[in-house]
């Protein structure tokens, strides 16, 4: 039977005592998709995590896989398995032992279970290591033991829980890669928790941003990054520079509006659907990346002194503070026609009305 989601939460809430881990998450995650649930430690995405793979159950709300209500059933008779951070290995159990112990509590014949841990062995790159152990592997061999591991038992949606949180920073990004082609091979879905902006940015789908057991935002990783929708959005994902703004006044344009905002020392102009009254206070996003720094004023939105740069080899991040105390960072790509500036020199400031986005006042941290 086919169905239009592999995964469907509906209202799902975890509450311990007073305390919500979770509270009120609707998501539904599409056939062979990659979503990644991304926030800071204790923002609930792990205990979702859980509660989808069958290790917690919901306080309320219903959990959906492959159009069948598993709210109440328990791990093993869900077809999903999890990956976690640390990888469980079973150290007395050679690499071939380890990924076969699954099919063998089935019951299935072992000339089967044989062509099964080989195939799944060629999936993730280690056929010739049947032998080793988990302490002949390096830590990113082990991971693959145990993505295998549960791969060989067919799921429907592979759960991960920050399985590269182990591995240093190279091979980390050496994975993130190999995960996503492995996922693209295969088909299947992918529920991945983590902490990490980048690796979530490089890795998904799609992109559910949790803060306090909520979902702030859903979407692409380009949406996510370039229109985030909440405040805390816009400072978690990357970095952003969030001003204070007046609005002077608006015009309506077909279904727009068109929007002159008064900041610091200057005005901007912007597009928007967002119904603004004058001298109404807005928050601007605007990347740092997005931002072009000059010492001439022609077309500039807004002026400041340098406060101080920091130098990161491919780019160079700029401090600059407005007449009104405002601190704004800017970030130049690196090249030998750079502009060296110098500390409390003039600068001047643009950027594109497309690349500001407005956030609502309520959108607090």
């Amino acid at each position: 039977m086919t169905t239009e989601f592999d995964i469907e939460l509906s209202q799902v809430t975890k509450s311990f005592g007073d305390t919500y881990a979770v509270n009120d998450v609707s998501l539904q995650v599409k056939p062979g998709e990659f979503l990644t649930l991304l926030g800071p430690s204790g923002c609930g995405k792990t205990t979702l995590l859980r509660m989808i793979a069958g290790f917690e159950y919901p306080t309320s709300g219903k959990i959906m896989l492959g159009g069948k209500d598993v709210t109440a059933i328990p791990p093993y008779k869900r077809n999903v398995h999890t990956v976690f951070q640390q990888y469980a290995l079973f150290p007395h159990r050679n690499v071939e032992g380890n990924i076969a112990f699954g099919l063998e509590l089935t019951g299935l014949a072992k000339s089967e279970i044989k062509k099964k841990v080989i195939t799944a062995l060629e999936l993730v790159q280690l056929k010739g290591f049947e032998d080793r152990y988990p302490k002949q592997l390096s830590g990113g061999q082990q991971q693959r033991v145990a993505i295998a591991r549960a791969l060989v038992l067919e799921p429907r949606v592979l759960l991960l829980d920050e399985p590269l949180g182990a591995l240093d920073l190279k091979l980390r990004k050496e994975m993130q890669v190999e995960l996503k082609k492995l996922q693209q091979k295969l088909g299947i879905s992918f529920v991945f928790v983590t902490h990490d902006q980048e690796e979530a940015l490089v890795m998904s789908d799609r992109i559910a941003v949790m803060q306090r057991g909520k979902i702030e935002q859903l979407g692409s990783a380009d949406e996510i990054y370039e229109r985030p929708s909440t405040e805390f959005v816009a400072n978690f994902i990357g970095v952003s520079n969030i001003l204070e703004t007046e609005v002077i006044e608006t015009k309506t344009i077909g279904d727009s509006k068109k929007v002159r905002l008064r900041l610091a020392n200057g005005e901007l102009s912007l597009t928007t659907n967002k119904d603004l009254q004058p001298k109404s206070q807005v928050k601007i996003v605007i990347r740092p990346e997005k931002i072009s720094l000059s010492t001439s004023p022609e077309n500039s939105i807004v002026d400041g002194l340098i406060e101080d740069k920091v130098y990161f080899g491919a780019n160079t991040q700029w401090k600059i503070k407005l007449s009104d105390g405002t601190s704004v960072l800017v970030s130049q790509q690196n090249s030998s026609f750079s502009s060296t500036y110098l500390a409390n020199q003039k600068v001047y400031l643009r950027w594109d009305e497309e690349s500001n986005v407005i956030l609502d006042r309520k959108s607090e941290l």
